[in-house]
């Protein structure tokens, strides 16, 4: 009997225990794994369809996965610097593990692979994007006749936008999108939000950090750049508006500059039609002297 209550009470404990699963999303990576002797999968497809069935049969047993990017170099150079056997399971593990507190990372919630991977995917670019736009402010230093960390004044100037930006946007979804082309390359930036009637607004903070920091960087190094923002609520139409990054502020599209780029295809410069129910417009004004929030110092 108290057998029994024994393998019961493991049962209960597997199903509070939240694990992690390193996924090789495209076939690239997957090929690159294969060269590992323990690692005896041979078919990418058959590959994600395992991974898939075991997700399923965790869910059903009510244990939560999180599954993150497996990445083959950051594998290989993770075991280079810890001593460790690329070709043992355990090695694998072990960078899981590590790559669960550190790198990009989804909970599966049974939604299909199809759907997952995309996002994961997308949560990886978001973060490297953001490592690489924080590691470049850093490196702006301080400002020569002050001493003001630039970064860090950048950073303030751009969260205030971005308030101000979020709080004068009419209620429902709002789509963000930051661009800044003058950094060794082009960064792109995109924040999700919902605002409610009530002034409320819901946002991912990591989507809003890695927004805010972009922006830093194009105000800091006064890049060419741009902001535009598409909002949803029923019964309306969209309504589309924007900024251009100029200096270290933001000057307001025209709607016909928006229109513009809009309807103009990038690459050939032949006219698209517009969108049906979508307003392309001057955006509101955000209620700071000269479009510039108050930092105390101009750099």
């Amino acid at each position: 009997m108290a057998h029994t209550d024994h393998q019961t009470m493991r049962r209960v404990l597997r199903r509070e225990i939240a694990g992690t699963i390193g996924l090789l999303t495209d076939e690239h990576d997957f090929r690159a794994m294969r060269r590992y002797r323990t690692f005896t999968f041979d078919d990418h497809r058959t590959y994600l369809q395992q991974v898939e069935a075991l997700l399923k049969t965790r869910a059903a047993q009510g244990t939560h996965t999180t599954v993150a990017l497996f990445d083959p170099q950051e594998y290989a150079d993770f075991c280079a610097d810890t001593g460790l056997d690329p070709d043992i399971p355990t090695s694998r593990t072990r960078f899981t593990a590590e790559v669960a507190t550190t790198g990009p990372t989804v909970p599966y919630e049974g939604q299909p692979l199809a759907d997952l991977v995309p996002t994961l995917i997308d949560e990886a670019v978001r973060q490297a994007t953001w490592e690489y736009a924080s590691t470049l402010l850093a490196r702006l230093g301080a400002c020569a006749s002050c001493g003001e960390d630039i970064g860090r004044a950048a950073f303030v100037r751009a969260s205030q936008f971005l308030v101000r930006i979020l709080d004068t946007a009419q209620p429902g979804a709002r789509h963000l999108v930051c661009s800044v082309s003058g950094t060794p390359e082009t960064l792109v930036s995109v924040l999700h939000a919902d605002g409610g009637a009530d002034g409320t607004t819901q946002l991912d903070e990591a989507e809003a950090l890695e927004f805010t920091t972009v922006l830093a960087l194009g105000l800091a190094t006064e890049s060419p750049g741009g902001l535009v923002m598409r909002t949803s609520a029923p019964d309306t139409p969209d309504r589309i508006y924007g900024w251009r990054l100029r200096g270290d502020g933001l000057e307001p599209l025209t709607a016909g500059e928006v229109f513009d780029a809009y309807c103009t295809d990038v690459e050939s410069g032949d006219l698209i039609s517009p969108e049906s129910g979508v307003d392309y417009c001057t955006p509101p004004d955000l209620g700071l002297d000269d479009e510039r929030p108050t930092t105390g110092h101009d750099h």
